[in-house]
């Protein structure tokens, strides 16, 4: 199936063709034109399905045969758990919606940065991304209204349930008007969900990916075993080998991120490091300097990672390993996208080797492991 059949008008067509989309991802299948028709909509798909441009095609679509909304009076809501999320989510509507006849104003507001800015960034905003407690603050000094809300669109529900957000979430529901399409995007169907789910959602149109195993097959896996404290030169080593000019590296604290960005910086190879205690601005200009490919190296923590979303990624290393197979995966999955080949390096020290075994095990795939005692690493 193509996109051009899927109900999408010429200028969306070419915004698509653009991106070099080749083909809709089955959940852009079945979301666009439900979205397009106004129904509810409910899709369980895990982070990486294609579903950001699921539900940002329709809407934009939609919103080219509706007058400009009131100032400060918002059309469609976007609500997400994460200010990498929102800001995210926010370029997607702005990347393609860039070349349509009628333009469409997006605006990501979060917390950790002032709020005066976002306040006034607000005039003619028609589609708002936001985070539950910042758009608290700004419906508490009348900065915006959404008695005028159409659409509603919760990006993943799940998460914002999990880190604690369901009163604020409740607030904001109850100021919406009853009449509206909702939109609710979640990796996992929970208690919290299904209730969530009943109270929003009028006869939704279920769409259920199926998470299929991740294809792994487009990602090289490759270990290293080496001393801790050879950690760091091997990492060097293996950088400059394989000239690797973007590069997503993995570690398990905020501490350890500054600490190794610190160091890969010193010895030549410019590095960020990206984390929970970075200021918003720092976060978001590494992220857009790193996804840009003018910055190498992006040095994160597993709390930052799921607003890293870079479709043609060559390179994941673990650092430091995750605590879980899962986390394994989702990281590792951060390359070999759409179709492209990526390669995941984990470095396993002596008393990571169980942990390490016990991951391969779960995933179900055997990872090579190199020795690098006889690596010369001197003057790295």
């Amino acid at each position: 199936m193509s996109f051009s059949a899927l109900g999408l008008s010429a200028p969306l067509l070419k915004a698509v063709a653009e991106q070099s989309y080749s083909k809709p991802y089955p959940i852009q299948q079945e979301a666009i034109p439900a979205i397009l028709k106004g129904k509810d909509v409910l899709g369980i798909a895990k982070t990486g399905s294609g579903k950001t441009a699921g539900f940002v095609l329709p809407l934009l679509e939609r919103l080219q045969s509706k007058q400009q909304s009131r100032n400060r009076y918002i059309n469609t809501l976007v609500l997400v758990p994460t200010r990498e999320l929102a800001v995210q989510v926010a370029d997607v509507f702005k990347m393609l919606g860039a070349s349509l006849p009628r333009k469409v104003k997006t605006l990501a507001v979060y917390g950790g940065v002032s709020v005066n800015p976002q306040m006034m960034a607000l005039s003619g905003t028609e589609v708002l991304v936001a985070t539950p407690g910042r758009l608290l603050d700004l419906l508490s000094s009348k900065s915006v209204h959404l008695s005028e809300v159409e659409t509603l669109v919760l990006d993943e529900a799940d998460k914002m349930l999990n880190l604690g957000f369901e009163e604020e979430m409740n607030r904001i529901l109850g100021l919406l008007p009853r009449q509206r399409q909702n939109i609710l995007f979640s990796a996992t169907l929970g208690n919290d969900i299904e209730q969530l789910i009943k109270a929003q959602l009028h006869d939704p149109v279920r769409i259920e990916i199926q998470e299929e195993a991740q294809p792994l097959e487009q990602i090289r896996q490759i270990a290293y075993h080496v001393a801790p404290e050879r950690k760091g030169p091997l990492l060097r080593y293996l950088i400059r080998q394989g000239n690797m000019q973007q590069v997503l590296i993995f570690v398990s604290s905020t501490r350890t991120a500054d600490n190794l960005a610190e160091k890969l910086t010193k010895n030549g190879i410019e590095a960020v490091a990206m984390h929970s205690k970075k200021s918003q601005g720092a976060r978001t200009e590494a992220l857009s300097r790193f996804k840009s490919g003018k910055l190498p190296v992006l040095v994160a923590t597993d709390l930052v990672s799921r607003g890293i979303d870079i479709q043609l990624l060559p390179y994941v290393i673990n650092y430091d390993l995750p605590r879980s197979p899962k986390d394994y995966v989702h990281r590792i999955g951060r390359t070999g996208r759409a179709e492209a080949v990526g390669e995941a390096i984990s470095l396993i020290t002596p008393e990571d080797r169980h942990h390490f075994r016990i991951i391969q095990k779960k995933m179900g795939k055997r990872v090579e492991i190199l020795e690098t005692d006889q690596l010369n690493l001197q003057g790295q």
